[in-house]
């Protein structure tokens, strides 16, 4: 399944999912948008809320963009 996801890094909300109404998910993350640390925290986030493991979690599109496209594996 794709997912896309809005990334908000360094924010003092998360580590939270929220869904949009359009469908799209918003991430908030604590970690700040440097060297990838706010990638694997999105990873880490997504994978609790699909209740997979971090393997079965793929960024697909967006490493250097907030707005991010995900494959999850069931």
């Amino acid at each position: 399944m794709i997912v896309s996801a809005q990334i908000k890094p360094n924010s003092k909300k998360g580590p939270l999912v929220e869904r949009q109404d359009d469908g799209t998910l918003v991430v908030f993350v604590r970690a700040p948008a440097v060297e990838g640390k706010a990638n694997k925290a999105a990873i880490e986030v997504l994978a609790k809320h699909y209740g997979v493991s971090k393997s079965r979690v793929e960024l697909v599109s967006g490493h250097t963009s907030r707005h991010k496209r995900f494959e999850v594996s069931e």
